[in-house]
């Protein structure tokens, strides 16, 4: 059955956000990210997203993400960042989405998570899908390692393992990439109504890399078909300085 277009034509993909965000409710830095992704059928995919979007597509096709990175200085508003309770490694299985103002963003199936206290606000404060997970990210000269080990709520054991080479930097990202990583917001619900809740940040600073190793089953354990093959984009980002704006339900920012 055709998915149906949102109500709005989507947004134009900009490397660059498309505002700014003054008074920020969350800021935070994302650091040492490994992006894997696959082409999934936004049949899959739409049955997962929040009320009022549909899948966002490229060509007809949308995708299923792996993200590995270390969070750093998780803060509020413009207080400054913890340094041990807002920093830790996380790894988040997600969607691509467009909501019915045209807004394109991500949708988060699972975000693993090292520190048990920012797992339980983001559970309780965003109703965000936070798992309590045993960690690591480490970098040995061009090879960047991520795991991840479920604890809680489960499925225990669900674990990922990420290894890859670092590459050269990319001087002009591809449609499929600026797809990918050009996203200025997620969606999720609150109270029972579509949110989204915008971010900012600088562009991203992206390099190729080569998969060394992927053993996973977050994808799957987040209520998705389990890749098949090889991934159709692996990239590496040093990271950025990030800026999350007030959840909006209707139009604006």
């Amino acid at each position: 059955m055709p998915l149906p277009p949102p109500s709005a034509d989507p947004e134009p993909i900009s490397a660059d956000p498309p505002g700014s965000t003054p008074r920020p409710l969350l800021t935070q830095s994302w650091l040492d990210l490994a992006f894997l992704h696959w082409a999934a059928d936004p049949g899959d995919v739409a049955p997962l997203l929040p009320a009022g979007c549909v899948p966002d597509t490229l060509h007809g096709e949308t995708y299923v993400g792996l993200v590995a990175f270390r969070m750093h200085r998780v803060g509020w508003l413009r207080l400054p960042g913890l340094p041990y309770l807002g920093s830790f490694p996380e790894t988040n299985v997600r969607l691509y989405s467009v909501d019915s103002h045209g807004r394109r963003g991500v949708v988060f199936r699972s975000l693993d998570a090292s520190r048990l206290l920012p797992v339980a606000i983001g559970r309780a404060a965003f109703r965000l899908p936070y798992m309590w997970s045993r960690m690591t990210v480490s970098r040995d000269a061009d090879v960047l390692t991520c795991t991840s080990t479920r604890r809680l709520p489960g499925p225990r054991g669900a674990r990922s393992r990420i290894a890859l080479r670092v590459g050269e930097p990319v001087a002009e990202p591809t449609e499929l990439e600026h797809f990918l990583t050009a996203r200025w917001g997620m969606h999720t619900s609150l109270l029972g109504r579509p949110v989204h809740l915008p971010n900012t940040h600088p562009r991203w600073p992206l390099r190729r890399a080569e998969l060394l190793k992927c053993e996973e089953d977050l994808v799957a354990a987040a209520g998705l078909p389990a890749p098949c093959g090889e991934p159709v984009s692996v990239l590496y980002s040093p990271g950025v300085p990030v800026r999350f704006g007030r959840p909006a339900g209707r139009r604006g920012r």
